[in-house]
């Protein structure tokens, strides 16, 4: 034999021993062209890998919902559309889901594509079919990003119920920084200009949008509120405390439609919570309101005669108000003409002179220190349902009350109304059906709006969970130790002595 039956293993020399040949080992190299692993190679070698375990996409969400407050500086009415930090922070959203979607490291749940299919349909049809087709297709990506592209993406990059926390925390956070600015602008007198004064709070979005400061501190209220609902102890003061900021910013904004939108989403969530808790929640938010509009002296008159200038609409309508009911006459007479698809997407405003009422004002007045003066164009409707019925026609306005429809019948199967996450979701709904009855998303605040329907439609799909459509967070599995028996003591049989065992045999004879 030229070797041995068996290899033989050389014992490993110890630490810093210098081998027999006297050759000196290499330092320790890490993959192919780093050199040497240092201690400060390690480090980051160490802080990458911990940086790309820990990553969640729900951080892009967040982000995406924070990009909402940048400033979107001075409007430019003569452009089609105007791009803000919130839609760039959006599209990055949508790459990054697309990217783990087709990677395999996020999937989406069962019906998604049928939930948005219908309006993203209904959308490119009546595209096609439109007046102005050059004209359309801003519109046609403009709505494709609101209500179906950022909403999936939400879908996909929201896992577990601690992405939908992260997710909340971001739209809580951004409602209390746009209500605190607010409230400081109409405290100071910054504000957008309301009869005369600059007492209107606006937050960092100026008086170019007026109402997207109300239509975040609206959110962050909803999701204060659901939290608070559920909440114990300190956690439901802290709660209520979240949702006084934003409360006293959406007083401050002046937006009747907002008012009305939260006051009904809010009620809702009470009642399906508990009858009374609904009626506590009402008394506090009854003594809530008498304490923003005696006690601050701004409030005493302006909130006041803003309150009741709601119910004056109906048969005495300021001026506000009319030109809203004679835009509503003109988005129905353009569909009488185009019942089936509409003039077609964006396109209201240039078929609106020819349909519009006399008595139609040319603009609406806005003033603050950022944009100074402007007379901005009536370029909607404000009514999401009224706006897609012009524009869309009635194949575009049914697709589209598809969405609303499917995902609330989704929230009712898999109902948990002691989920706080639940609550939300059914309240923001509730918001969005009552508040497209007379405003229509526009301007910085669509993306947020589009992730809180992302953060619903993820509610509302199925999900391996039982009833919660969401992925549940993996937890360590709790070993319970079995409980200890009782100890059963059996007595010995007696034995039979030798002599008594003969005796038997004898007597058996």
């Amino acid at each position: 034999m030229s070797g041995p039956p068996f290899p033989i293993r050389e014992p490993a020399p110890a630490p810093g021993a210098v081998p027999a040949n006297g050759a000196v080992p290499a330092p320790e190299a890490g993959p192919a062209g780093d050199g040497p692993a240092g201690p400060g190679l390690r480090a980051a070698r160490f802080l990458r890998d911990r940086c790309v375990r820990g990553f969640r996409p729900s951080w892009t969400a967040a982000a995406t919902v924070l990009a909402v407050c940048v400033p979107p500086g001075p409007a430019d009415f003569g452009a089609d559309f105007h791009i803000t930090a919130g839609d760039v922070a959006g599209t990055l959203l949508v790459a990054l889901a697309g990217l783990l979607v087709v990677t395999g490291r996020c999937t989406l749940p069962r019906g998604t594509a049928l939930l948005f299919g219908p309006l993203t349909v209904a959308l490119g049809l009546t595209t096609l079919c439109s007046q102005d087709i050059a004209a359309s297709l801003p519109g046609f990506v403009r709505n494709a990003q609101i209500f179906v592209l950022v909403p999936v993406a939400v879908v996909a990059v929201v896992r577990d119920r601690r992405d939908v926390q992260v997710v909340c925390g971001a739209v809580l956070a951004a409602g209390l920084i746009e209500s605190g600015y607010g409230l400081w602008q109409a405290l100071t007198g910054t504000g957008a200009s309301f009869e005369g004064r600059p007492v209107r709070a606006v937050g960092t979005f100026g008086a170019i949008d007026v109402m997207a400061m109300s239509t975040v501190a609206g959110y962050a209220m909803v999701i204060a509120v659901a939290f608070a609902l559920v909440a114990r102890g300190r956690a439901r003061l802290a709660a209520v405390a979240a949702a006084a900021v934003p409360a006293a910013g959406l007083a401050a904004g002046l937006s009747r439609g907002s008012w009305v939108a939260v006051g009904i989403a809010l009620l809702v969530m009470a009642l399906l919570f508990d009858r009374m808790t609904a009626l506590r929640t009402a008394a506090c938010a009854a003594a809530l309101t008498v304490a923003l509009v005696g006690g601050l002296g701004w409030g005493s008159h302006t909130v006041a005669d803003r309150t009741r200038s709601i119910a004056a609409s109906v048969h005495a309508p300021d001026q506000s108000v009319g030109d809203r009911y004679s835009l509503w006459e003109t988005a129905i007479a353009m569909w009488r003409d185009h019942p089936l698809t509409g003039v077609g997407v964006k396109n209201f405003a240039g078929f609106r002179d020819g349909y519009a009422p006399l008595q139609l004002s040319s603009g609406s007045e806005t003033a603050d220190n950022v944009n100074g003066y402007v007379r901005q164009p009536l370029l909607s409707p404000h009514n999401q349902y009224l706006l897609i019925l012009s524009e869309q026609g009635i194949l575009g306005l049914a697709a589209f009350c598809v969405l609303p429809a499917a995902v609330l019948y989704g929230l009712w199967r898999r109902r948990a109304v002691r989920d706080p996450l639940w609550l939300l979701g059914v309240g923001f709904m509730t918001w969005m059906v009552v508040d497209f009855l007379y405003s229509d998303l526009g301007g910085p605040s669509s993306v947020l709006a589009s992730v809180m329907l992302g953060l619903a439609s993820s509610r509302a799909l199925p999900g391996p969970g039982r009833g919660t459509g969401v992925r549940p967070v993996p937890r360590r599995p709790v070993y319970v130790l079995p409980k200890p028996r009782r100890p059963v003591y059996v007595l010995p049989k007696p034995r039979r002595a030798a002599g008594d065992a003969g005796r038997g045999a004898d007597d058996q004879r």
